[in-house]
């Protein structure tokens, strides 16, 4: 039985006690709320007996991020990306997609599924391509062949764009950046030479018989998200969210868990209703949104403009952000892009569990509080995100031994720190008192 088939027969799987233990919730909670599907467990069975750690993604559980790694035809190779994942689990990253493309793809999954204790998802269509010379000559046979096979190695989730359709086409031809998913525009491509409608679409069941037969989780891909300012929130981006909408209660119908994959580039000022209409158009399924990008110019620093709309979004509904490296729009990331791509996501999710209220979210904070104030450095370092970088910042300017008890840091030095003046303050006060 599947997550969901198993939730919706009253039965609290280990995999949910796992995450109900992890995020400190009742099981019988993280059981309704898989079985209504607002709440996805990816763990394909063939993972689990790999040592895969099951988490949960969803409104009532705290907020999950992504992380891409995968090789490309052009840049990196296996061993480059083993060590992005294990770069990434490190930080923080709850689950990693393996994107790769160019040859030996197989062989490289297997040794990511073999390393990941966290969920591995992909885009399948990636591999379809790779093993045709052109993507029109794709079949759909070709492409249930390779759901098929990423299934049995051990593939959690998978992005398939079957939401996309003909009659959407013609609703981005007024779009500045036009179709920005990979896959997305491979699918309209074939369409167009096919003049057929998306064969995704079309075997849709058979996909959700592959998918339920391993426990594999849908995430439904969005082909035609906005890749812009200008063309974020348009009539193509709502078109196909409905459709994936009515997928998704397809999928569930034959017990398939199910996550949404949303935009891309979206002004602040709308975030807020696109995470709305998500709910209303999905039945409040997990929403899985890359970024979104708040503003298109600055290439070099889109994990700190992705990380704004991350952090909004999951405040707003979403449930798990996909991370976006410094090298968005400009390459294949290296090892320090996806440590400041975690990082950055890290702190997005972070924040927004910590607006919503979600159990223990605060309690690292208070924590770091009361160490800042008592001025106990090597706390202050243990409980930082990225602890390793705090330290190198507090050693540049102050390097010794001793300056690991300083009741001060190089920003104001020992007579202008504020909280030392207010611990003499205490003590003046106290001792007023006392006399």
């Amino acid at each position: 039985m599947t997550q969901i088939e198993s939730a919706r027969a009253g039965r609290v799987t280990p995999e949910m006690e796992a995450v109900a233990q992890a995020e400190q919730l009742d099981p019988s909670l993280v059981r309704d709320e898989v079985a209504r599907g607002r709440m996805v467990i990816p763990a394909n069975k063939t993972h689990l007996a790999k040592g895969l750690q099951p988490i949960g993604i969803g409104v009532a559980a705290r907020t999950k991020i992504n992380a891409n790694i995968g090789k490309s035809a052009v840049s990196s190779n296996s061993e480059c990306e083993l060590e992005k994942l294990t770069l990434a689990v490190r930080y923080g990253s709850d689950t990693v997609m393996d994107l790769s493309t160019g040859p030996e793809i197989d062989a490289v999954r297997a040794r990511i599924i073999e390393a990941a204790t966290v969920p591995v998802g992909t885009v399948p269509i990636y591999q379809v391509v790779q093993q045709l010379d052109d993507i029109v000559d794709m079949q759909p046979r070709d492409f249930l062949d390779v759901v098929e096979r990423q299934a049995r190695q051990g593939i959690d989730y998978m992005t398939i764009h079957c939401g996309l359709l003909r009659e959407h086409l013609p609703l981005t031809e007024r779009r500045v950046t036009g179709i920005v998913s990979r896959g997305g525009s491979l699918v309209a491509k074939w369409m167009l030479a096919h003049k057929e409608e998306n064969p995704f679409y079309t075997h849709f069941d058979e996909l959700c018989d592959i998918l339920y037969a391993h426990d594999v989780t849908w995430s439904l891909g969005d082909g035609l998200r906005p890749g812009s300012l200008a063309d974020a929130s348009d009539e193509a981006q709502f078109a196909e969210l409905k459709v994936m909408g009515q997928l998704g209660r397809r999928a569930r119908q034959r017990n398939c868990q199910v996550m949404i994959e949303g935009p891309g580039h979206v002004p602040m000022d709308q975030i807020e209703r696109n995470m709305r209409i998500e709910q209303e158009l999905c039945d409040e399924a997990p929403f899985y949104v890359l970024g979104p990008i708040v503003t298109d110019i600055a290439p070099g620093y889109d994990h700190i403009t992705s990380a704004i709309g991350a952090s909004l979004a999951a405040w707003h509904g979403a449930a798990m952000l996909c991370y976006v490296t410094p090298k968005e729009h400009l390459g294949l990331p290296n090892l320090d892009d996806v440590r400041q791509g975690v990082i950055a996501y890290k702190i997005a999710a972070h924040a927004a569990d910590v607006a919503r209220g979600r159990v223990g979210a605060r309690q690292r904070d208070d924590a770091m509080s009361r160490a800042r104030f008592a001025f106990d450095w090597p706390e202050q370092f243990r409980l930082a995100l990225d602890p390793e970088t705090a330290r190198r910042m507090h050693d540049e300017t102050l390097p010794e031994a001793k300056d690991k008890t300083s009741h001060y840091c190089s920003m104001c030095g020992p007579k202008f720190c504020s909280m030392k003046t207010t611990e003499e303050l205490r003590r003046l006060m106290r001792e007023k008192a006392d006399g």
